[in-house]
């Protein structure tokens, strides 16, 4: 290797070596406040329609509209989500006291569930083949449904009021949030310039990945908000207990395949029957129907005109995502499946074009 060779080697190794332990003290500066800067990015992206219209309202003042759609999205979020909150955190308390009420009040009445049909024939066998009273049974079911309950409701908390963090992480967001949406499409530009490609193929690119974007917001969370919104109404118009936290639970449930809103909505009826509030019980039979059914014309509406996002890639992309990212996983663990696998569709349309 000549003199000429080695320098350009050890100028390389230096550049690779520094960038390395630059982007590696950058994790360590950014990784405190990732939530609040994923949260920011996330809105600001929704919000860019908005602020390229409203910029040319106010003769291109960039700054001001910035500063009214931040604003306006601060007191969006501050005022239904505090309600909203402060109603969580009551009814799961309410929740958690009556389970425990009724483990009291319930755990000597063996004969309760021995008087439910199917159920009083099981416990017989039991007892009589494996030594299991009727009493033990009924015990670990009450302690088995304050466990869950406790369990679902320390989840659903947690996917709630963790989604914007603490105080200081709200306002750290707000904040970012308001330089995300003047400048991000300035720095949308200077990213995709960096991208080694005709400028053709990255404006093909870059739409095909913002309509996956939007279509896993509109075509998945919307759907699943109003599926929560609609059992939370259900549970209501039937008296049922905590219907904030059960429409939190279902909303967070509906963004999992192979589950649903039924996972909440199902148990209620039962309750309700075994409860002898049969029209109540049949109510919210049919509500829940509606509630499942409303999946089938709502997502395709919400999405139409955008690509289509797998339901396998929803299912991993939640579970994987709440485990990798925390409250916000579910949505940033769908939405970066959903962007991979578009690159290589997009790139095997591309090589099957040529």
């Amino acid at each position: 290797m000549t003199r000429d060779g080695d320098q350009q080697f050890y100028e390389r190794a230096f550049v690779l070596a520094a960038l390395a332990l630059i982007i590696y003290l950058l994790y360590l500066v950014l990784a405190p406040f990732f939530a609040p800067i994923a949260w920011a990015l996330f809105i600001a992206f929704l919000l860019h329609p908005a602020q390229a219209s409203l910029v040319r309202r106010l003769s291109g003042r960039a700054s001001l509209s910035a500063l009214l759609l931040t604003v306006v999205t601060f007191l969006i979020l501050i005022g239904p989500l505090a309600a909203l909150g402060a109603a969580f955190a009551k009814q799961v308390a309410e929740l958690l006291r009556y389970a425990q009420q009724y483990a009291v009040e319930h755990r000597a009445a063996a004969s309760d569930l021995a008087a439910v049909p199917f159920v009083g024939r099981a416990l017989t066998w039991l007892d009589q083949n494996a030594g299991i009273s009727v009493d033990q049974v009924q015990e670990w079911a009450i302690e088995a449904a304050r466990t869950v309950l406790g369990v679902l409701a320390g989840l659903g908390r947690q996917a709630f009021l963790g989604a914007l963090g603490t105080v200081v992480g709200f306002l750290l967001m707000m904040f970012i949030l308001f330089f995300a949406i003047r400048d991000g499409h300035a720095m949308f530009v200077t990213l995709r310039g960096l991208i080694p490609m005709r400028a053709e193929t990255k404006a093909r690119l870059f739409g095909h990945l913002g309509a996956v974007t939007r279509a896993m917001v509109y075509g998945t969370g919307v759907t699943a908000l109003v599926q929560g919104a609609l059992v939370a109404i259900g549970f209501a118009l039937t008296g049922l207990a905590s219907p904030v936290v059960f429409g939190v639970l279902a909303a967070l449930f509906a963004l999992v395949p192979m589950a649903g809103t039924p996972v909440v909505w199902v148990p209620a009826v039962g309750v309700l029957a075994l409860q002898g509030r049969w029209t109540a019980a049949g109510f919210m039979l049919v509500w829940g129907v509606f509630v499942v059914t409303i999946d089938n014309f709502l997502r395709p509406m919400l999405v139409s005109g955008r690509a289509q996002v797998g339901t396998l890639t929803v299912f991993i992309g939640v579970l994987g995502g709440v485990v990798a990212f925390g409250p916000i996983g579910i949505v940033l663990g769908p939405l970066v499946l959903a962007l991979a696998i578009a690159l290589v569709q997009f790139k095997l349309d591309e090589r099957l074009a040529r």
